[in-house]
């Protein structure tokens, strides 16, 4: 990642005071209100004795349903368009940090290994957390109308591109023009990427702070973010709809007893 550190003290107190309002607009309020959950949970018989329900239908009304959901997709994408902005603003070249029109040659096939990598054993911690008491009880949605596969598989692909643009591009070239050392911004940012997950439990932060740390290195050595969008996108496609059908033979749609 070629990018130069800012000397000038206001321009560094530019960037902290927009880094604050990106993440208070985004991702690191999800991670203080995930933290609460999980502390609240603890504190009223334990996070294995909770549930949380994936994805849940937002209306009883068919269409304000599927335009909720589908307004939720928009609002990532929203996140994901203000970092990039905010970033070509300031006079990066949005290309050279990653973020580009269209997957280069071999995204693709380096994504769905990437998401190997990380979904296999990510499931595992995951099970293993619930079966301890570590982890809520993750309920799929209901199967609902012809439409629920689709905007499912679109939520994905909106949280992809949102954590990946935000999380990973957006706060590494920030905390890079900070002068932050890599080794400190990448676990800033695993850090991150795991607190919002929290709600789900011990078990959902950790995993999670484990693909931080793995995608934001990878990010650190490669500049490359497709394929972490496109691995983020298979996780999640594969979980939401997946999980819709075989959450109970996984046995983690159930409170441990």
């Amino acid at each position: 990642m070629n990018i130069d550190p800012v000397t000038d003290p206001a321009q560094r107190r530019a960037l902290w005071i927009e880094l604050a309002i990106v993440g208070t607009l985004t991702f690191a309020m999800s991670g203080v209100l995930a933290i609460l959950s999980l502390v609240e949970a603890q504190l009223t018989g334990g996070i294995g004795q909770t549930t949380v329900a994936l994805n849940p239908s937002r209306s009883e009304i068919g269409w304000i349903d599927f335009t909720r959901q589908s307004l939720s997709v928009v609002r990532l994408l929203g996140m994901a368009a203000l970092a990039g902005y905010l970033l070509w603003r300031s006079g990066i070249r949005l290309s050279s940090v990653g973020i580009t029109r269209r997957p280069g040659r071999g995204d693709i096939p380096l994504g769905v290994g990437l998401a190997a990598l990380i979904g296999l054993p990510g499931l595992a911690l995951v099970i293993g957390a619930h079966l301890l008491g570590m982890n809520a009880a993750l309920v799929p949605s209901e199967a609902g109308p012809w439409w629920q596969a689709p905007v499912l598989i679109a939520i994905a692909i909106g949280n992809a591109v949102a954590e990946e643009v935000v999380v990973v591009a957006y706060f590494l070239v920030r905390l890079r023009q900070l002068g932050m050392r890599d080794v400190s911004a990448l676990a800033c940012s695993a850090l991150l990427r795991g607190s919002y997950h929290l709600y789900q439990g011990i078990g959902g932060g950790l995993g999670n702070v484990v693909m931080g740390l793995v995608f934001g290195r990878f990010y650190q050595r490669t500049d490359r973010l497709w394929p972490l969008v496109i691995a983020h996108a298979v996780i999640d496609v594969v979980a939401f709809v997946g999980f819709l059908f075989l959450g109970d033979r996984l046995g983690i749609g159930q409170v441990r007893r």
